[in-house]
């Protein structure tokens, strides 16, 4: 599944932000902190600002409320953690690294910013790198959300090459979390990959039974039910592909195998 706003709002609700807001208005109800008010306030507020233009899709707004934050107050975290997302939504790598490493060096013991460095350095292709950091986020014992670590070292060791030791990763997040959506997916991608479709069925169908159904999850249950035989089955996660994601490169590429 890809990295989209559900993770976002996660990093921003991890941050101590809340998660993402939908405010029509993104300044309402924020005082826009003048040269006069605390170092703190200023970034907190141009924090919270820079998160409603995110959500709102606004990323060079966002930026910019971000760059204002840090100036008041070069240390505060969230605001790393916040800029360190955008950066990475427009692909500038290097800036986003530094933000999460930064946001890191202040709390180094803390959980959510270990595992924040460790996920993305898993999705920059450098998962070796990206391990100790999750296993230093599970260590935090005040980390709210180790679901999340464990998920994330799971996809670190499936691109290491490890399938026995993800697949064990994604167990213990499911443990901690059973409606894990994320943990259930790369189950499912992980047992069909590994030419075993009857465990990848029984995953993918927990995670249809959550109700959230995205392109990533209709498309693997499509390719599971066509690898078990089960037409019908394969048919009917097409049809949902296609009716509620029609603009979707996965329902595009179901077009593209049904051409002669």
């Amino acid at each position: 599944m890809r990295i989209d706003l559900r993770i976002i709002c996660l990093f921003l609700a991890l941050a101590g932000l809340g998660g993402c807001v939908t405010h029509t208005s993104r300044d309402n109800g924020l005082k826009v902190p003048t040269a006069s008010d605390s170092a703190e306030n200023g970034a907190r507020i141009h924090t919270e600002l820079g998160q409603r233009y995110m959500a709102q899709g606004d990323l060079e707004g966002a930026l910019d409320k971000l760059k204002i934050a840090l100036g008041f107050d070069p240390n505060y975290v969230p605001a790393h953690t916040v800029i360190a997302v955008v950066y990475e939504r427009i692909g500038r790598m290097p800036e986003a690294e530094a933000h999460y490493r930064a946001a890191l060096r202040m709390q180094p013991g803390k959980g959510d910013l270990n595992n924040n460095l460790g996920a993305f350095l898993c999705r920059i292709n450098r998962p070796a790198e990206g391990l100790p950091y999750l296993y230093a986020a599970l260590a935090d014992p005040f980390y709210r959300t180790p679901a999340v670590a464990w998920t994330n070292r799971g996809i670190c060791d499936t691109e290491l090459g490890a399938p026995q030791a993800a697949e064990a990763d994604f167990r213990h997040a499911l443990e901690t979390d059973p409606a894990n959506a994320y943990a259930l997916y790369h189950l499912a991608q992980l047992f069909y990959k590994g030419n075993d479709p009857l465990r990848a069925e029984a995953f993918l169908q927990r995670l249809d039974g959550l109700g959230r159904p995205d392109p990533d999850m209709l498309h693997l249950g499509y390719l599971i039910e066509l690898k078990l035989g089960h037409a019908d089955l394969a048919k009917g996660y097409a049809s949902r592909l296609r009716t509620l994601y029609p603009a979707s490169p996965q329902a595009h590429s179901l077009d593209l195998a049904a051409q002669p």
